[in-house]
């Protein structure tokens, strides 16, 4: 039995790692729930200071803007989640079935993991699905790429691109396709809840987001 495996995030985001302190947890934990309560373009250092009753300097000494601070946080989920795919499909031998794991585990709703108290799974779950896209849709996403800031997303893709080719290895958009599976996910579950004219998922119908990514992976790679 493959037990919890542990994972680094990236530091290119931050100035210093929250994980190695109290005080860095706790920016952590207070982000993910004022984030998630209004939105990026809300979310200011004061207010977040205020939240864990310190000074926006000691935020400071953490992360650079708000920026660096959502792209360490999308960081963390995306690295999560490839922990979990991999400990979920460990002992499973057919590859497409580890496949079909992997889009469950996108198209779902998260389950909160005890092994990091400071970090609310679901909270920041629905921070992926609607700010997710804003850490890489900006003007010096190159700069930020060159530094690291993707390198989970980067890993998450390239465990599914390795999943298609095991089931397909002459496929040649394995990648192309992994990303779209994830993207697919997420956008499908964003458009189910605010714009729901571009999508035939009903709000909170995940077996039926299930069901249309996997169809659309497995006539693809057939």
């Amino acid at each position: 039995m493959l037990s919890n495996l542990t994972f680094k995030v990236s530091q290119s985001s931050c100035l210093r790692d929250p994980t190695e302190s109290e005080l860095g947890m706790r920016i952590l934990s207070q982000s993910i729930s004022l984030l998630e309560e209004i939105g990026l373009e809300q979310f200011t250092f004061k207010k977040l200071a205020t939240g864990i009753g310190s000074t926006e300097a000691s935020v400071y000494r953490y992360f650079e803007n708000k920026h660096k601070l959502l792209v360490y946080l999308v960081n963390w989920y995306w690295s999560w989640l490839q922990n979990r795919i991999v400990t979920k499909t460990y002992n499973q031998s057919s590859a497409f079935i580890k496949l079909e794991t992997t889009i469950e585990l996108l198209a779902s709703p998260i389950e909160q993991d005890d092994n990091f108290d400071f970090i609310d799974e679901k909270k920041l779950y629905n921070i992926i699905i609607s700010e997710g896209a804003k850490v890489y849709l900006v003007k010096n996403v190159d700069t930020e790429d060159n530094e690291g800031a993707f390198l989970a997303y980067k890993g998450l893709c390239r465990l599914i691109s390795n999943l298609i080719l095991s089931i397909n290895p002459k496929y040649m958009h394995s990648l192309t396709l992994a990303s779209t599976i994830v993207e697919t996910c997420h956008n499908q579950i964003f458009f189910s809840e605010h714009l729901p004219k571009l999508t035939d998922v009903s709000e909170d119908d995940y077996d039926s987001l299930k069901e249309f990514v996997l169809h659309l992976t497995a006539s693809t790679i057939q």
